[in-house]
């Protein structure tokens, strides 16, 4: 019977089963645990050529995709299809679209691609595992959408890695261009959408309770849906982009002393 049990509860709607909720035990092993996971898939990595990542990226955007295909079709087969839940136009479904950029695309396409995962979806990846309100406070942990959400956000992590690592493109302060461009390209859609449907996708129409969203949308009146697209226009490149600056420093400190 906890066979069947076990096996009603991973694909079962919300609410039928108590949700693993945030900040406690279980969220901090399934955190710790996709942070394990992400450093041991990023040491066993190898790459001889460019063309090696590439082909990690395209593999990885198929999978993520039939995941989220999967993810539609449940949510619709237990009548939680909503626009805020089965329209993929958060901050963090960038990895979508920009893994098909990076996989299929050419010219600026291809570069807007390469730069979000590189920079933006290493934020995207670390806020939604370290703050997963989307997922856990609604579902078990040993449930579809929970597993499915953290291996999702796992994945933007370690692309990001791995293309920095392997220099697979080279971060530059006017890339942020690229970045920018993107984000406010699906900032106007899901605006758009928000409009129609009254949702709140990319978090820039509505306040979003339980979540620090709340203290800027409580504070800037009509100016939250520009703040936040100009904050998540920006914010996230430059706190990987000051990362990597910050590496490249150490690292000719390293050799200087080593010299």
């Amino acid at each position: 019977m906890k066979g069947i049990k076990g096996e009603k509860m991973f694909f079962a709607k919300s609410g039928l089963y108590k949700p693993c909720g945030i900040y406690n035990f279980k969220h901090l092993t399934i955190a710790l645990v996709t942070f394990i996971g992400i450093l041991i898939a990023v040491k066993n990595t190898k790459v001889k050529k460019q063309e090696d990542v590439k082909k990690i990226i395209k593999t990885a955007t198929i999978v993520v995709w039939c995941l989220e295909i999967m993810k539609v079709v449940f949510l619709y087969s237990t009548g939680q299809g909503k626009p805020n839940k089965v329209i993929p136009l958060y901050y963090c479904s960038l990895l979508l679209y920009s893994g098909l950029m990076s996989s299929f695309g050419k010219g600026i396409v291809k570069k807007m691609g390469d730069i979000f995962l590189a920079t933006g979806g290493i934020v995207g990846g670390m806020v939604f595992i370290i703050c997963p309100t989307t997922s856990l406070p609604e579902y078990p942990l040993f449930h579809f959408i929970s597993l499915h959400s953290f291996f999702f956000h796992g994945t933007m992590i370690y692309l990001g890695l791995i293309i920095n690592k392997f220099k697979y493109v080279d971060v530059k302060f006017e890339d942020l261009k690229y970045y920018a461009c993107l984000i406010f390209t699906v900032c106007i859609a899901a605006y758009v959408v928000n409009r129609v449907f009254d949702s709140n996708l990319m978090f820039i129409s509505k306040d979003f309770p339980g979540n620090p969203i709340s203290i800027l949308y409580n504070n800037t009146g009509w100016l939250f849906t520009p703040i936040m697209i100009m904050l998540q226009m920006t914010l996230p490149f430059l706190f990987v982009y000051g990362m990597l600056c910050l590496n490249r420093i150490c690292r000719k400190d390293k050799v200087k002393v080593a010299m």
